[in-house]
């Protein structure tokens, strides 16, 4: 390697650094929509859209505690991508208000039943999916929860967000993102490897890139354990695009009595615990 192609891969331009976050996203979305026996869902996240739901008042939580450090009484929050409220509702709590930009129809149900259940109100919902059009308000934190690994336009993206931010951005993302946990299945279930999202470290990268100097703060998981085999195997069909009684559902049921870990609390595909990135950064390039 030669000493432009050391700077260019250590210090990419944030123009290369967005791209390459760009050709990621779609190889990705092209490789899971090659597939011939996959699920179609309409609205991915509609079917499991119950499961961002949790208690706005539940404590114990890290990541949450950690969060709501953040939170001052006399402003507003904006969470992109707010599913069924986890996050946007403990915040509102605290916050003066805050605007849930979410442009799944079953996640805006769940979150809408959250807001009913617990009397929340001053969360504002939108039905929108960025980059694009947006009537919702600047506000004073910006919060992007487990959102941005697939944003294939993540330039215009973090655009977006910067412009509807006045004080502090944040990002919670894992390290690795979340479909790394089951790239190991993909090879013997679909016959190539995985291509992988970004994650934690591609957006710090990207960040540094635009002219920001983020802080980041960690948070260490235990890994992700599944009682039995059949648990793991019920979990895995998702992420991997197996439906239930084709041959790759035999091939996945394969993979999987092949690669479990026996750990404590029963079986894992990677026994080494996970590590979640809390990222802020000020709005506006430096």
């Amino acid at each position: 390697m030669d000493v432009d192609a050391a700077q260019k891969t250590l210090r990419p331009s944030a123009t290369d650094a967005a791209e390459a976050w760009h050709v990621l996203v779609t190889a990705e979305k092209a490789q899971v929509e090659g597939l011939p026996n996959r699920p179609r869902p309409e609205d991915f996240y509609g079917p499991i859209s119950e499961s961002f739901r949790a208690d706005p008042y539940r404590t114990g939580e890290e990541l949450l505690d950690r969060l709501l450090e953040f939170v001052r009484p006399d402003e507003t929050w904006m969470d992109i991508g707010a599913g069924g409220g986890r996050y946007a509702l403990p915040i509102a709590l605290r916050a003066k208000r805050v605007y849930a930009i979410e442009p799944s129809p079953g996640m805006r149900d769940a979150l809408a039943a959250s807001v009913r259940e617990h009397g929340i109100e001053n969360v504002e919902v939108f039905d929108e999916r960025w980059p694009g059009e947006s009537s919702a308000p600047v506000a004073d934190v910006s919060l992007l929860g487990h959102v941005g690994y697939d944003i294939a336009d993540i330039g215009p993206f973090l655009d977006q967000m910067e412009a509807h931010t006045r004080r502090m951005c944040m990002a919670v993302l894992f390290e690795s993102s979340p479909i790394a946990e089951f790239a190991p299945l993909w090879l013997p279930v679909h016959g190539e490897e995985r291509i992988v999202l970004p994650g934690m470290r591609e957006l710090t990268a990207l960040l540094f890139a635009r002219g920001s100097v983020p802080d980041i703060s960690t948070i260490v998981l235990a890994p992700r354990t599944h009682a039995t085999r059949e648990a793991l195997l019920a979990s895995v069909r998702r992420p991997l695009w197996v439906l239930e009684g084709t041959p790759e559902d035999e091939r996945l049921k394969a993979a999987v009595d092949q690669l479990a870990i026996e750990v404590d609390g029963g079986v894992a595909l990677r026994p080494q615990p996970r590590h979640l990135g809390i990222v802020t950064w000020a709005p506006g390039r430096r």
